[in-house]
């Protein structure tokens, strides 16, 4: 059993929607219905809610909870059903300029015949900045992710923690003001995982960017977020939006030692297995 918690945890029944004022990017009603030959499948039902400017919230839930599939619909990768996205008050019909993603899948997202400069270039090229801005914005980027060393290399000369970083420099150098992230830890050992999750947090406080990460690791939800959204089974919906009222400064040792901290994952885990069981805040599973 747990000790008793400390204070009540900051918990709302569905997505909490912020001042507009506040407010960077809005989701609305959010829907999508894949149409398929066996019939419709519903993997997103009806999400509501904003991300904060500067603000890291972390996206949970079940293994095929649409989690993916929403982070699509967000960046403008996918048309969702219904509903709509909202991006510094303009609606997201295509993949918009002030916002970049970095997938699981950094070893397919980088081109291994372009050296690391090349790569975290290659964006910036596309949208026609100029060069001498290019280099400068490429050299502030690999700076900001650790590998001002390694501009010459080729991402197979790397490890995987350091592809990954390539990944996110590519991400940073188009100066989005919004940053999503696809579980792209999930593929590197623990110790690079922690190491990348600090730089995430680094990153996002140097450069003042809102991060909307999707994991399936509930520790590292709560390390990470300021917000933890868990979602339900499919098709999603919010089953809980969750304050997580940590220290602002945060360390791998000392932050996950906190009783607060065992109080939030317990939480958050708690939930997901209700999840996982087929409870749902909008009434029943189906069958």
């Amino acid at each position: 059993m747990l000790p008793e918690t400390s204070s009540p945890l900051q918990t709302v029944s569905h997505g909490r929607t912020l001042p507009a004022e506040q407010t960077l990017l809005s989701v609305r009603g959010l829907k999508k219905v894949y149409r398929t030959d066996g019939g419709d499948v519903e993997a997103v039902r009806d999400l509501t809610f904003d991300l904060g400017k500067n603000e890291l919230t972390c996206l949970v839930g079940p293994s095929g909870s649409g989690k993916t599939t929403l982070l699509k619909c967000i960046a403008g990768l996918l048309e969702p059903t219904s509903g709509e996205v909202i991006l510094d008050g303009k609606r997201v019909i295509a993949p918009p300029k002030k916002m970049a993603v970095v997938f699981q899948e950094y070893g397919r997202s980088l081109f291994p015949w372009l050296r690391v400069a090349d790569n975290v270039e290659l964006p910036l090229k596309n949208a026609g900045v100029p060069k001498a801005e290019r280099k400068a914005l490429v050299e502030e980027a690999l700076a900001n992710v650790g590998l001002a060393d390694v501009p010459r290399s080729y991402p197979w000369q790397l490890s995987g923690g350091m592809q990954q970083r390539v990944a996110i420099a590519r991400a940073i150098a188009y100066q989005p003001e919004v940053l999503l992230m696809d579980e792209p830890f999930a593929a590197v050992d623990a110790q690079t995982r922690a190491d990348l999750e600090d730089l995430v947090r680094g990153v996002r406080e140097r450069l003042g960017l809102s991060v909307l990460f999707v994991t399936h690791d509930i520790e590292e939800s709560v390390y990470l977020g300021e917000r933890v959204i868990m979602l339900s089974s499919s098709p999603t919906v919010v089953q809980e939006d969750l304050i997580v009222d940590l220290p602002p400064q945060r360390d791998q040792l000392e932050t996950r030692s906190m009783q607060r901290f065992t109080e939030l994952r317990h939480h958050v885990y708690e939930q997901i297995q209700r999840a996982k069981k087929g409870y749902r805040p909008d009434g029943p599973a189906p069958k």
